[in-house]
C-alpha cells in the first residue's frame, strides 16, 4: 500500500512538473524569400526543433473544407496583407498544444505590431522566448527566390498563389512597413540574431549552426 502511495506520488509530482514547463520558442523573420522555411528544416534535422510556419498553419487552414476562415485568409494572401491575430495565434497555439515537443521554431510570426501584442497578451506568460532569428536579404534576392519557387512549384502542380510578382512586392511592403519594426523593438531587447541570408542554403546554415550550438 505505502509503495503504491509513493508511486502514485511521483507520477503525479512528474505531471506537476511537465506541465510547469514552458516551450522555448524561437521566432523566424525575414522577408519573403529569404529561406525561412528551408533553414528551419535544416534547424529541425540539426537541433531537434519542432518547425511552425505561420504562413503554413494558415493555407492549411485556407484549405480545410468547411473553415470558417478559408475565404478570409485567401482574401490576405492574395493581397499580401496580415491576417488578424486572433486566427494566427489560435493555430501556432492549437499547433504547440497537439505536439509532444517542448522546442518551436515559429516562422514568419509577428509580423506587425498586432501581432506582437496579440503575442504578449495570450502566449507570452506560457513560453520562453529564446532569440529572433532575423535572416536579412535584399528585395532583388527575395523577389528572384520567389518567382523561381514559384515556377518550380507550377510546374510540379502546386503553386502558390502568391508567389507572383503583385503579391510579392505587396508582402514586401508588407514586410518593410510591419514586420521590420518588430524586428527593431527585439533588436532593442537584444534578442536578434542576425544572419546574413544571401549566401547559398550551405553558407547560411553555417552560419545558423553557431547561434543554435552556442
Amino acid at each position: 500500500m505505502i509503495v503504491t502511495f509513493w508511486r502514485a506520488a511521483l507520477v503525479a509530482r512528474r505531471f506537476i512538473m511537465t506541465e510547469a514547463v514552458k516551450p522555448t520558442i524561437v521566432f523566424v523573420l525575414g522577408p519573403p524569400g529569404a529561406g525561412k522555411g528551408t533553414q528551419s528544416l535544416n534547424i529541425v534535422k540539426e537541433f531537434g526543433y519542432v518547425h511552425l510556419s505561420a504562413g503554413d498553419l494558415l493555407r492549411a487552414e485556407r484549405n480545410s473544407p468547411g473553415s470558417e476562415y478559408g475565404e478570409l485568409i485567401e482574401t490576405h494572401i492574395k493581397n499580401g496583407s496580415i491576417v488578424p491575430v486572433a486566427i494566427t495565434i489560435s493555430l501556432i497555439e492549437r499547433a504547440m498544444k497537439e505536439s509532444a515537443s517542448t522546442k518551436f521554431l515559429i516562422d514568419g510570426f509577428p509580423r506587425n505590431e498586432d501581432n506582437l501584442q496579440g503575442w504578449n497578451d495570450r502566449m507570452d506568460d506560457k513560453t520562453n522566448l529564446k532569440f529572433v532569428l532575423f535572416f536579412d536579404c535584399s528585395e532583388d534576392v527575395c523577389v528572384q527566390r520567389c518567382l523561381y519557387r514559384g515556377e518550380q512549384q507550377a510546374k510540379a502542380g502546386a503553386k502558390r498563389s502568391d508567389d507572383n510578382l503583385d503579391s510579392l512586392r505587396k508582402r514586401i511592403n508588407t514586410y518593410t512597413n510591419s514586420t521590420r519594426p518588430i524586428i527593431d523593438h527585439y533588436q532593442k531587447l537584444n534578442l536578434v540574431r542576425t544572419v546574413n541570408a544571401a549566401g547559398t542554403e550551405d553558407e547560411i546554415f553555417g552560419e545558423v549552426k553557431k547561434l543554435f550550438s552556442g
